[in-house]
């Protein structure tokens, strides 16, 4: 008798209830509060799962950045600043020529270029260290045409977790670009947002948003 009373007086609040329970009962591995919030949402159970991973995921790459020291990559930023080096900055589709002046939290401001926004850049380092490297670098020729995007959401990117890098400082790696250019080189440092690969003098600075996919060169070898 109450229960029913109830319902004529929360009626609505009884129609999501019956329907997060016939949800529950259809859904294996579904709990009652999830039930609920896919019945708010109005979303499938399917991106209501999606939605939560990339939350879950999004605390995680939050808390590793968190956990890496910045100190490597920052150091290389101010070195190159104070030099006032002439530096190479590849982005997607154009590689320009230009002078750090000033590094904010999204962006490098250069002498001539100005603002660059950092989700641009797909690797950096001295004019001389680039013009060595690129007769030598692999290009896959499909990015090459077309570069990938750059997810403005960390936990939408293929590799975003710094600390996947760590236990390979000193090892060489491989990198896919999203512009088509492959790197293997040695890997110097990580940081919260990039790496720095190459040798002491001749850094390539690459962010991890420019990146598809890694690999130990070792054990790409073996493959």
């Amino acid at each position: 008798m109450k229960c029913r009373i109830w319902k004529k007086l929360h009626a609505e609040e009884a129609r999501r209830f019956d329907q997060a329970w016939t949800l529950l009962e259809k859904t294996p591995g579904l709990d009652l509060a999830d039930a609920f919030g896919i019945v708010q949402s109005g979303m499938s159970v399917e991106e209501f799962r999606a939605r939560r991973a990339r939350a879950r995921r999004r605390e995680a790459i939050k808390e590793a950045r968190a956990n890496v020291a910045p100190e490597a990559i920052d150091g290389f930023i101010d070195r190159l600043i104070a030099d006032k080096a002439e530096l190479a900055v590849v982005m997607g589709e154009r590689t320009a020529l230009d002078v750090l002046t000033a590094v904010a939290p999204v962006s490098f401001n250069g002498e001539r270029g100005g603002k660059i926004e950092k989700l641009h850049v797909v690797a950096m380092s001295r004019k001389s260290t680039w013009d060595a490297l690129i007769p030598k670098l692999e290009r896959d020729p499909k990015l090459s045409q077309k570069p990938a995007t750059v997810a403005r959401q960390p936990a939408r990117r293929p590799v975003s977790d710094p600390r996947a890098f760590l236990d390979h400082v000193g090892e060489a790696i491989s990198i896919q670009l999203r512009n088509g250019m492959k790197l293997s080189l040695p890997l110097i440092a990580v940081g919260p947002f990039d790496v720095l690969l190459g040798t002491p003098g001749d850094e390539v600075f690459v962010p991890l948003h420019a990146m598809i996919s890694w690999a130990p060169a070792a054990l790409i070898a073996q493959s």
